[in-house]
């Protein structure tokens, strides 16, 4: 029986050879050559393919095939490939997959036209559904996804203008509601729900598989965060406490915020709300020591294990439906999400 990491590789080539198989690579023109080469950049680097897996689990979890869930499992991918690329210079990240960031490489315009390409392919390989699901369940699924798609722009609309206002009057739940709609819908509800919806589930299992993945997925978003920290850069494939260069308001520093003294919360106030060139790697620093001192980040992972613990919960009022093979890579996923390493 195979684990969750030897299905998450599998499943990963799976997608990656439809991808390829779709996204152009030549061109006469030379500009237009470039553009393919740039729209292929982010698919080639080594993510982990989660999203998709997800989806391919779940459809199999409902009795569902894997070739009838490739396509929409590859358009998926995608859309996490495009908007990251947008994603990263809204936040000036300079690392992707452990490269520099395509706007770092190609320059900011030619980055932004690259994610409007690739965004495109994505509808494309969606509108190709109606070949292998019909067109019925092709206009279901496209809705599944413009609500992923309205979420996830909420959601980086609140982070970004937290940032942009130089709001520090945030709770927990505010960083919650955030994050569900961030990183929950695109990252494990949507997968997940496609997924089953392919597979033709009954629509009984929708508020329990939604309540499933908004938990998994602050869960995986809070490990995230204490990855930035924590983790290495080599494994990561992302810079290292680059949300507190950018200024990111994150479960740690609003633990961080709400424990500090007074004169500690207007040193940090006044060093996240400075440009990030304007930033000084001793400040940085000074930050993580005390992020240690109020033992903020022990205090992340404990909110995000007892999400993972409701996400489990909510998976058990679906037990009975589920194919046993895909259980048991299920319960290994929610684990993944809470002790991954990148």
């Amino acid at each position: 029986m195979d684990d969750f990491f030897s299905v998450l590789k599998r499943y990963k080539k799976l997608v990656d050879d439809h991808i390829f198989a779709k996204l152009p690579n030549s061109h006469f023109i030379p500009e237009i050559e470039n553009l393919f080469e740039m729209i292929n950049d982010y698919p080639r680097r080594s993510g982990k393919g989660l999203r998709p897996s997800i989806l391919l689990i779940f459809c199999q979890a409902f009795g569902g095939k894997i070739e009838s869930a490739i396509n929409t499992a590859a358009a998926l991918e995608i859309f996490q490939n495009w908007i990251v690329i947008h994603d990263d210079i809204e936040d000036g990240s300079e690392l992707r997959r452990g490269q520099p960031a395509l706007h770092v490489k190609y320059g900011m315009p030619l980055a932004l036209n690259a994610g409007d390409a690739l965004a495109g392919k994505m509808w494309e390989l969606l509108n190709d559904n109606r070949d292998i699901l019909g067109s019925e369940l092709t206009l279901n699924i496209i809705d599944q996804f413009l609500n992923m798609y309205d979420k996830t722009t909420a959601g980086q609309h609140i982070e970004l203008s937290w940032v942009q206002n130089k709001r520090w009057d945030l709770t927990r739940d505010d960083y919650f509601n955030m994050c569900k709609r961030k990183t929950s819908w695109y990252t494990c509800a949507t997968p997940a729900l496609t997924g089953a919806m392919i597979a033709g589930a009954d629509e009984k299992y929708n508020d329990t598989i939604t309540e499933f993945g908004i938990d998994l997925g602050i869960a995986f978003q809070i490990q995230d965060d204490v990855l930035n920290l924590a983790g290495k850069e080599e494994a990561y494939g992302k810079e290292i406490a680059g949300d507190l260069w950018e200024g990111k308001r994150t479960l740690i520093t609003i633990d961080l915020m709400e424990k500090a003294t007074s004169e500690q919360k207007e040193f940090l106030r006044a060093t996240f709300d400075m440009e990030r060139t304007a930033k000084k790697a001793e400040d940085i620093n000074k930050i993580i020591d005390l992020i240690k001192e109020y033992e903020s980040l022990e205090s992340a992972i404990e909110t995000s294990i007892e999400l993972a613990s409701k996400a489990r919960s909510s998976f058990a009022g679906l037990d009975s439906s589920i194919d046993p093979t895909q259980r048991k890579v299920i319960l290994e996923l929610i684990d993944f999400m809470i002790n991954r390493k990148f």
